[in-house]
C-alpha cells in the first residue's frame, strides 16, 4: 500500500478501505487540472499543521463534491520538504488523527495539487509569479510560525530579492499589483494573536522600504492600503501536530501501508509522508475576504467577525486551555512527570486543572458565541490532555512561563477587580502562581535539582528567591513582595489585587520541605 498508488490508479480501494484508511472521494485529476489553470489558494509554509489542518479540510470540502479546487503549497525555508515528503507521494500525505481513546483514524490527503519552492534560484518562482497575476487567485495563508514574519534591515536592504518569507511574498504582491491591481486576501494561520497584523507589518515593512530606496511607485502602498483590494484578516488556530510518532509507524506498518519513512532535513525539519496529530481542532477566521474564498466552513472552519475571533483568542488563551497548561508544567516539573497526558492520570493534578478552569476561571471567561467555552475546556480537560498519543512534555510547556503568566492569569484577576468580584474566591489561581516561586529553586518535590525550562527572566527571578531553603524553619520570606508585586511578570500587583498575603502563605507551605509540593497541591485541590 503506497500513497502513489492512489494516483497512478494501481490500488485496491476496497482493501485500504477494509483496512480503515478513508479515501478521496473526489476526481484527484480533475480537481489538479482545474487548480492549474484557475487557481484560487496558495498557501505559505508546506509543513506538518498544514498537512494535518489546512490541507485536511479543504479535503473534507472536497470531499462534499461543492468544490473544485484544490491549494498549492509554498515552502519558503526549507526547500527539502518539498523534495521529500511531497515530490516522491505525488502530493499526497495520510492524516492520523490520534484519538484520546489509544485509537486512530486514517484519512488520505489529496488536496494540495502543487508544491513549489518560494525562491528565485528554483524554477517554481516563475510558477509562482505566473500564480500571483491570474486573477482567479482569491486567498494566500501561512503556516511558517510567529518567527516567519520577521525581517531585518540587512533583507530590507536587499531590495526586490529578498531571503525572508514577507519579503518574498511582498515581491509576488508587486506582481499582482502590476497585473492590474487584482483584489487578494492575506491570511495568517499561525497560532498566535491578532495574527493577520503580524503578516501586514511585515508586507508594509518591504513595500515601504521599497517605495522610499525608489523600486516601486508609492501607489504600489496606495494598493495595499485599500481595504476593497487588500486585506489581513485575523484568525485562531487551534490543533497540536506533533513530530511523527514511533507507535503510528508501527501500526500503519501493521497494516502494510509502506510510506512510513521518517524525514529529518539538514534544517532538522521532521516530517514523514503521514502526519499524526490530535483529534480537536479549532480554525476561526474572520470573514473579510476582498476577491471570494476557498469554502473552507464546508470543512469545518468557521468564519465570522474580528471581534469574535478576538474573544475565541481570548478565551483559550486566559481561560479554557493556556493557563491549565501553565498550572500542570509548573507543577508537572516539582512532582517528576515528563508527559502531560500522564499527569492527566493524577488524583491531585486532573481535579486542579479541572477545578482552576471551571470554578476559578469561567466565571469571567469571554463567551465569543461561535464557540461553547463549557464544551472547548471539556473537550481539553477529556479528550486533548489525556491523549496518550500526545508527547507533550510539561518541561515544554514551562517554557517562557514568565512571558505567559500575564496573559495567563493576570488577564483573569483583572477581570475580578474590574467586576467588583471576591477575590477570596480565588484559590487554585494563587496556588499556581505561589508555585512558581517554588519552582524557580529548581528542587522537586523528592529535594532533587531539576533545570527549569529556558526563559527570559530566569536568572532574574531565581536571584529574587535565592535565599530561601526548603525545609528550613522560620526562614525570612520578605522577598516574596519583590516578585509578587511585579505587574510585568504577573499582569497586576498581588499585593494590590489582595492576593499577596494568601500566596505568600501557600509558597511557605510548599517550602516546608520534602513532600510539601504534594502536599499543598492535595490540600488546596481537596478543599476546592
Amino acid at each position: 500500500m503506497k500513497l502513489t498508488d492512489i494516483t497512478r490508479g494501481s490500488y485496491n480501494a476496497a482493501e485500504w478501505e477494509q483496512k480503515g484508511y478513508k479515501l478521496p472521494k473526489f476526481d484527484i485529476k480533475a480537481v489538479r487540472e482545474k487548480t492549474a489553470k484557475e487557481p484560487t489558494w496558495v498557501h505559505f509554509g508546506g509543513g506538518n499543521i498544514f498537512r494535518a489542518f489546512p490541507a485536511a479540510i479543504l479535503n473534507d470540502a472536497l470531499n462534499t463534491g461543492k468544490y473544485d479546487r484544490g491549494v498549492i503549497v509554498a515552502e519558503t525555508f526549507d526547500y527539502e520538504v518539498i523534495d521529500k515528503a511531497y515530490a516522491p507521494y505525488d502530493n499526497l500525505s495520510l492524516l492520523v488523527s490520534l484519538q484520546s481513546t489509544g485509537t486512530i483514524e486514517k484519512k488520505v490527503i489529496a488536496s494540495v495539487t502543487e508544491a513549489l519552492k518560494a525562491d528565485y534560484q528554483f524554477s517554481d518562482w516563475q510558477r509562482l509569479v505566473d500564480i500571483f497575476r491570474n486573477p482567479t487567485l482569491q486567498m494566500i495563508s501561512f503556516t511558517i510560525t510567529e518567527k516567519g514574519y520577521g525581517y531585518n534591515e540587512a533583507d530590507l536592504a536587499r531590495g526586490l530579492k529578498p531571503v525572508f518569507a514577507m519579503g518574498k511574498v511582498t515581491a509576488l504582491l508587486l506582481e499582482r499589483f502590476q497585473a492590474g491591481r487584482l483584489p487578494l486576501t492575506i491570511q495568517s494561520m499561525d497560532n498566535c494573536s491578532h495574527n493577520g497584523d503580524k503578516v501586514k507589518s511585515g508586507v508594509f515593512a518591504y513595500a515601504e522600504r521599497w517605495a522610499a530606496d525608489g523600486l516601486v511607485p508609492t501607489e504600489f502602498i496606495d494598493y495595499l492600503k485599500d481595504e476593497k483590494k487588500i486585506t489581513f484578516p485575523w484568525s485562531m488556530i487551534d490543533k497540536i501536530t506533533p513530530r511523527p510518532h514511533e507507535k503510528v509507524k508501527e501500526m500503519l506498518a501493521a497494516d502494510g501501508f509502506e510510506d512510513n519513512d521518517y524525514i529529518e532535513t539538514e534544517k532538522h525539519t521532521f516530517t514523514a509522508p503521514f502526519v499524526n496529530a490530535e483529534e480537536v481542532q479549532y480554525l476561526v477566521i474572520e470573514n473579510n475576504y476582498t476577491n471570494g474564498r476557498p469554502p473552507l466552513d464546508l470543512g469545518g472552519a468557521l468564519y465570522t467577525t474580528r471581534e469574535t475571533v478576538d474573544k475565541v483568542e481570548t478565551m483559550k488563551v486566559t481561560t479554557c486551555l493556556n493557563p491549565l497548561h501553565t498550572a500542570m508544567s509548573i507543577y508537572g516539573c516539582m512532582l517528576g512527570y515528563t508527559l502531560i497526558s500522564a499527569e492527566m492520570a493524577d488524583a491531585d493534578l486532573r481535579p486542579f486543572v479541572q477545578k482552576l478552569g471551571y470554578i476559578e476561571a469561567m466565571p469571567v471567561v469571554t463567551d465569543p458565541g461561535v464557540l461553547n467555552p463549557y464544551e472547548f475546556i471539556e473537550a481539553v480537560i477529556n479528550r486533548r490532555l489525556p491523549n496518550p498519543f500526545m508527547p507533550d512534555a510539561p518541561q515544554r510547556i514551562a517554557m517562557d512561563t514568565s512571558q505567559k503568566l500575564p496573559i495567563r492569569f493576570g488577564e483573569t484577576i483583572k477581570k475580578y477587580i474590574a467586576r467588583g468580584l471576591n477575590m477570596q474566591n480565588l484559590v487554585l489561581i494563587p496556588l499556581t502562581l505561589a508555585g512558581y516561586a517554588r519552582y524557580l529553586k529548581g528542587i522537586n518535590d523528592n529535594g532533587e535539582a531539576f533545570e527549569p525550562s529556558p526563559d527570559p527572566m530566569l536568572a532574574e527571578l531565581q536571584a529574587i528567591v535565592a535565599g530561601l531553603e526548603i525545609g528550613k524553619d522560620n526562614q525570612d520570606y520578605s522577598c516574596l513582595k519583590k516578585l509578587y508585586s511585579r505587574k510585568d511578570i504577573f499582569g497586576v500587583n498581588l499585593y494590590e489585587a489582595g492576593l499577596g498575603p494568601r500566596i505568600e502563605g501557600m509558597v511557605k507551605e510548599l517550602y516546608a520541605g520534602k513532600g510539601a509540593v504534594r502536599a499543598t497541591l492535595h490540600k488546596y485541590v481537596s478543599a476546592r
